[in-house]
Protein backbone atom coordinates (compact mmCIF):
# COMPACT_ATOMS: atom_id res chain seq x y z
CA UNK A 1 0.00 0.00 0.00
CA UNK A 2 1.35 3.34 -0.97
CA UNK A 3 0.56 6.19 0.90
CA UNK A 4 -1.39 9.08 -0.27
CA UNK A 5 1.18 12.42 -1.74
CA UNK A 6 -1.26 14.50 1.39
CA UNK A 7 -0.38 11.70 4.13
CA UNK A 8 3.42 11.13 2.66
CA UNK A 9 3.85 14.95 3.54
CA UNK A 10 2.00 15.10 7.30
CA UNK A 11 4.95 14.48 9.78
CA UNK A 12 3.63 11.38 12.44
CA UNK A 13 2.28 12.38 15.54
CA UNK A 14 4.83 12.11 18.38
CA UNK A 15 5.76 9.02 19.76
CA UNK A 16 4.49 7.76 22.95
CA UNK A 17 7.03 7.47 26.46
CA UNK A 18 6.01 3.72 26.20
CA UNK A 19 6.80 3.56 22.52
CA UNK A 20 10.04 4.99 22.99
CA UNK A 21 11.25 3.22 25.19
CA UNK A 22 10.53 -0.01 23.24
CA UNK A 23 12.36 1.29 20.48
CA UNK A 24 15.35 2.62 22.61
CA UNK A 25 15.41 -0.90 23.78
CA UNK A 26 15.29 -2.92 21.02
CA UNK A 27 18.01 -1.32 19.56
CA UNK A 28 20.22 -1.40 22.41
CA UNK A 29 19.39 -5.09 22.93
CA UNK A 30 20.28 -5.65 19.52
CA UNK A 31 23.17 -3.18 18.60
CA UNK A 32 24.06 -1.76 21.74
CA UNK A 33 24.07 1.49 21.01
CA UNK A 34 21.95 3.92 22.97
CA UNK A 35 19.30 6.45 21.60
CA UNK A 36 18.72 9.56 24.65
CA UNK A 37 15.85 11.30 24.95
CA UNK A 38 17.55 14.31 23.28
CA UNK A 39 18.06 12.26 20.20
CA UNK A 40 13.98 11.59 19.94
CA UNK A 41 13.86 13.20 17.47
CA UNK A 42 16.19 11.60 14.88
CA UNK A 43 14.80 8.26 15.77
CA UNK A 44 11.41 9.85 15.07
CA UNK A 45 12.67 10.70 11.78
CA UNK A 46 13.83 8.60 10.57
CA UNK A 47 11.36 5.68 11.32
CA UNK A 48 8.76 7.69 10.13
CA UNK A 49 10.07 7.82 6.44
CA UNK A 50 10.44 4.26 6.44
CA UNK A 51 6.99 3.91 7.48
CA UNK A 52 5.80 6.37 4.96
CA UNK A 53 7.54 4.24 2.44
CA UNK A 54 5.53 0.95 3.76
CA UNK A 55 2.48 2.62 4.64
CA UNK A 56 2.50 2.08 8.47
CA UNK A 57 0.62 4.80 10.29
CA UNK A 58 1.98 4.16 13.80
CA UNK A 59 5.39 3.17 15.35
CA UNK A 60 3.45 -0.12 17.65
CA UNK A 61 2.79 -1.56 14.25
CA UNK A 62 6.17 -0.81 13.07
CA UNK A 63 7.64 -2.54 15.98
CA UNK A 64 5.61 -5.19 15.60
CA UNK A 65 6.33 -5.52 12.26
CA UNK A 66 10.22 -5.53 13.11
CA UNK A 67 10.25 -8.08 15.72
CA UNK A 68 8.12 -10.76 13.39
CA UNK A 69 10.48 -13.49 12.64
CA UNK A 70 12.04 -14.07 9.80
CA UNK A 71 10.70 -11.04 7.78
CA UNK A 72 11.00 -8.83 10.55
CA UNK A 73 15.00 -9.51 9.95
CA UNK A 74 14.99 -8.44 6.67
CA UNK A 75 12.80 -5.04 7.69
CA UNK A 76 15.06 -4.79 10.55
CA UNK A 77 18.19 -4.99 8.29
CA UNK A 78 16.71 -1.88 5.84
CA UNK A 79 16.01 0.42 8.84
CA UNK A 80 19.19 -0.57 10.73
CA UNK A 81 20.62 1.40 7.42
CA UNK A 82 18.51 4.64 8.39
CA UNK A 83 19.84 4.87 11.75
CA UNK A 84 23.61 4.20 11.65
CA UNK A 85 25.04 7.42 11.49
CA UNK A 86 27.89 7.01 8.67
CA UNK A 87 29.84 10.52 8.63
CA UNK A 88 33.26 9.74 8.21
CA UNK A 89 35.78 10.86 5.63
CA UNK A 90 39.59 9.73 4.91
CA UNK A 91 42.22 10.14 7.27
CA UNK A 92 39.52 11.53 9.87
CA UNK A 93 41.67 12.75 13.01
CA UNK A 94 44.95 13.11 11.42
CA UNK A 95 47.38 12.14 14.11
CA UNK A 96 45.93 8.88 14.81
CA UNK A 97 47.58 8.46 11.19
CA UNK A 98 50.34 10.28 11.54
CA UNK A 99 51.17 7.72 15.06
CA UNK A 100 50.18 4.56 12.74
CA UNK A 101 52.61 5.33 10.45
CA UNK A 102 55.24 6.13 12.83
CA UNK A 103 54.23 2.98 13.92
CA UNK A 104 54.67 0.81 10.91
CA UNK A 105 57.50 2.28 9.95
CA UNK A 106 59.22 1.55 13.31
CA UNK A 107 57.87 -2.63 12.47
CA UNK A 108 59.40 -1.95 8.70
CA UNK A 109 62.83 -1.19 10.46
CA UNK A 110 63.12 -3.94 12.78
CA UNK A 111 61.33 -6.76 10.46
CA UNK A 112 63.45 -9.88 9.86
CA UNK A 113 63.08 -12.06 6.49
CA UNK A 114 59.78 -14.37 6.28
CA UNK A 115 57.32 -11.77 8.65
CA UNK A 116 53.73 -12.59 8.53
CA UNK A 117 52.08 -9.40 5.93
CA UNK A 118 50.59 -6.98 9.03
CA UNK A 119 47.03 -7.55 9.55
CA UNK A 120 45.00 -3.80 9.98
CA UNK A 121 41.49 -3.65 11.45
CA UNK A 122 39.15 -0.98 10.95
CA UNK A 123 36.02 -1.55 13.53
CA UNK A 124 32.65 0.28 12.56
CA UNK A 125 34.49 1.55 9.40
CA UNK A 126 31.05 2.88 7.83
CA UNK A 127 31.60 3.17 3.71
CA UNK A 128 35.25 2.78 3.89
CA UNK A 129 37.17 5.92 4.16
CA UNK A 130 39.10 5.00 7.26
CA UNK A 131 40.03 1.07 6.02
CA UNK A 132 40.93 2.89 2.88
CA UNK A 133 43.37 4.91 4.67
CA UNK A 134 45.05 2.24 6.81
CA UNK A 135 45.64 0.56 3.21
CA UNK A 136 47.62 3.67 1.94
CA UNK A 137 49.20 4.85 4.93
CA UNK A 138 50.37 0.59 5.25
CA UNK A 139 51.22 0.81 1.60
CA UNK A 140 53.10 4.09 1.65
CA UNK A 141 55.17 2.88 4.40
CA UNK A 142 56.11 -0.19 2.23
CA UNK A 143 56.22 1.26 -1.21
CA UNK A 144 59.96 1.54 -1.29
CA UNK A 145 60.39 -2.19 0.57
CA UNK A 146 61.01 -5.30 -1.22
CA UNK A 147 57.43 -6.51 -0.43
CA UNK A 148 55.09 -3.62 -0.75
CA UNK A 149 52.09 -5.88 -0.78
CA UNK A 150 52.61 -7.71 2.55
CA UNK A 151 49.85 -6.25 4.56
CA UNK A 152 45.97 -6.44 4.25
CA UNK A 153 42.65 -4.67 6.03
CA UNK A 154 39.74 -5.82 7.27
CA UNK A 155 37.10 -3.21 7.55
CA UNK A 156 33.50 -4.17 9.77
CA UNK A 157 30.20 -3.03 10.25
CA UNK A 158 26.66 -3.46 11.02
CA UNK A 159 25.28 -2.22 8.11
CA UNK A 160 25.23 -3.58 4.95
CA UNK A 161 24.50 -0.39 3.19
CA UNK A 162 27.81 0.79 4.19
CA UNK A 163 29.77 -1.91 3.68
CA UNK A 164 28.52 -2.44 -0.34
CA UNK A 165 29.65 1.62 -0.46
CA UNK A 166 32.89 0.67 0.99
CA UNK A 167 33.41 -2.35 -1.67
CA UNK A 168 32.52 -0.15 -4.17
CA UNK A 169 35.19 2.29 -3.04
CA UNK A 170 34.10 5.38 -4.94
CA UNK A 171 33.99 9.03 -3.41
CA UNK A 172 32.88 12.07 -4.52
CA UNK A 173 35.61 14.91 -4.94
CA UNK A 174 34.58 16.35 -1.35
CA UNK A 175 35.97 13.17 0.46
CA UNK A 176 39.16 13.74 -0.83
CA UNK A 177 39.59 17.23 -0.40
CA UNK A 178 41.47 16.01 3.10
CA UNK A 179 44.14 13.87 1.53
CA UNK A 180 47.49 15.26 0.19
CA UNK A 181 47.37 15.73 -4.00
CA UNK A 182 50.40 12.89 -4.47
CA UNK A 183 48.27 10.23 -2.72
CA UNK A 184 44.81 10.63 -4.26
CA UNK A 185 46.49 10.86 -7.78
CA UNK A 186 48.49 7.86 -6.67
CA UNK A 187 45.63 5.53 -5.02
CA UNK A 188 42.49 6.67 -6.64
CA UNK A 189 41.69 7.06 -10.76
CA UNK A 190 39.43 9.67 -11.73
CA UNK A 191 35.68 8.52 -12.56
CA UNK A 192 33.63 9.95 -16.19
CA UNK A 193 31.17 10.85 -13.60
CA UNK A 194 33.56 13.05 -11.68
CA UNK A 195 34.10 10.82 -8.38
CA UNK A 196 36.83 8.79 -7.91
CA UNK A 197 37.23 5.15 -7.48
CA UNK A 198 40.09 3.14 -5.34
CA UNK A 199 42.90 1.65 -7.50
CA UNK A 200 42.24 -2.25 -8.13
CA UNK A 201 46.00 -3.11 -6.15
CA UNK A 202 44.70 -1.33 -3.07
CA UNK A 203 41.33 -2.17 -3.35
CA UNK A 204 42.72 -6.33 -3.64
CA UNK A 205 44.21 -5.47 -0.08
CA UNK A 206 41.41 -4.54 2.30
CA UNK A 207 38.31 -7.44 2.94
CA UNK A 208 34.50 -5.47 4.49
CA UNK A 209 32.25 -7.88 6.36
CA UNK A 210 29.67 -7.36 8.30
CA UNK A 211 30.28 -7.73 12.02
CA UNK A 212 28.06 -6.30 14.77
CA UNK A 213 30.29 -5.14 17.79
CA UNK A 214 28.32 -7.14 20.50
CA UNK A 215 29.62 -10.48 18.67
CA UNK A 216 33.30 -9.42 18.99
CA UNK A 217 33.33 -12.75 21.26
CA UNK A 218 32.39 -14.60 17.46
CA UNK A 219 34.54 -12.42 15.53
CA UNK A 220 37.12 -14.36 13.59
CA UNK A 221 40.09 -11.68 14.04
CA UNK A 222 42.99 -12.54 16.05
CA UNK A 223 46.35 -11.49 15.97
CA UNK A 224 46.05 -8.00 14.75
CA UNK A 225 49.14 -5.69 14.19
CA UNK A 226 46.82 -2.78 14.17
CA UNK A 227 43.13 -2.32 15.44
CA UNK A 228 41.36 1.55 14.72
CA UNK A 229 38.23 1.88 16.61
CA UNK A 230 37.39 5.47 16.51
CA UNK A 231 33.72 7.45 16.29
CA UNK A 232 31.99 4.13 17.82
CA UNK A 233 32.42 4.17 21.36
CA UNK A 234 30.50 7.28 21.83
CA UNK A 235 27.31 5.00 21.04
CA UNK A 236 27.45 3.25 23.66
CA UNK A 237 27.10 2.74 27.27
CA UNK A 238 30.17 3.46 29.81
CA UNK A 239 30.72 -0.37 30.62
CA UNK A 240 30.03 -1.59 27.22
CA UNK A 241 32.81 0.59 25.84
CA UNK A 242 35.05 -0.98 27.84
CA UNK A 243 33.79 -4.46 27.40
CA UNK A 244 34.32 -3.85 22.96
CA UNK A 245 38.13 -2.51 24.52
CA UNK A 246 38.71 -5.52 26.72
CA UNK A 247 37.80 -7.75 23.51
CA UNK A 248 39.55 -5.64 20.86
CA UNK A 249 43.02 -5.74 23.26
CA UNK A 250 42.50 -9.78 23.26
CA UNK A 251 42.66 -9.44 19.41
CA UNK A 252 45.63 -7.58 19.22
CA UNK A 253 49.16 -9.51 18.18
CA UNK A 254 51.94 -9.00 20.66
CA UNK A 255 54.05 -5.65 19.81
CA UNK A 256 49.92 -4.24 18.09
CA UNK A 257 49.07 -1.43 18.30
CA UNK A 258 45.08 -0.04 19.31
CA UNK A 259 43.95 3.45 18.10
CA UNK A 260 40.49 4.95 19.88
CA UNK A 261 38.88 8.22 19.08
CA UNK A 262 40.20 10.70 21.66
CA UNK A 263 37.94 11.48 24.58
CA UNK A 264 35.74 8.42 23.91
CA UNK A 265 36.92 6.23 26.86
CA UNK A 266 38.25 7.85 30.23
CA UNK A 267 40.26 5.62 32.92
CA UNK A 268 39.90 2.51 30.36
CA UNK A 269 43.24 0.32 31.28
CA UNK A 270 44.11 -3.05 30.13
CA UNK A 271 47.13 -4.97 32.22
CA UNK A 272 48.29 -5.98 28.58
CA UNK A 273 48.43 -2.66 27.21
CA UNK A 274 50.78 0.78 27.66
CA UNK A 275 49.98 3.79 26.87
CA UNK A 276 51.37 5.67 23.51
CA UNK A 277 53.20 8.45 24.68
CA UNK A 278 51.21 10.90 22.56
CA UNK A 279 48.62 13.48 23.67
CA UNK A 280 47.27 14.09 20.64
CA UNK A 281 45.72 10.20 20.45
CA UNK A 282 44.10 7.64 22.28
CA UNK A 283 46.43 4.41 21.91
CA UNK A 284 48.10 1.80 23.37
CA UNK A 285 50.14 -1.12 22.19
CA UNK A 286 50.72 -4.44 23.32
CA UNK A 287 53.14 -5.72 26.00
CA UNK A 288 55.38 -8.64 24.49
Amino acid sequence: MQPSGAWALKPLVDMTPAEFHDWQTLLEERTGVVISEQRQAFLQTNLSARMRELGVADYSSYYRQVTDGPRGAVEWSTLLDRLTVQETRFFRHRPSFEVLEHYLSERLARAKAGEQPWALWSVGCSSGEEPYSLAICAAEVLRESEHPAQFGVTGTDISLNALSKAREGQYGARRLEQMDMDLSERYFEAQADGRFKVIPSLAARVCCARLNVLELAKAPMSGMDVIFCQNLLIYFRRWRRREILNRLAERLAPGGLLVVGVGEVVGWQHPDLEPVADERVLAFTRKG
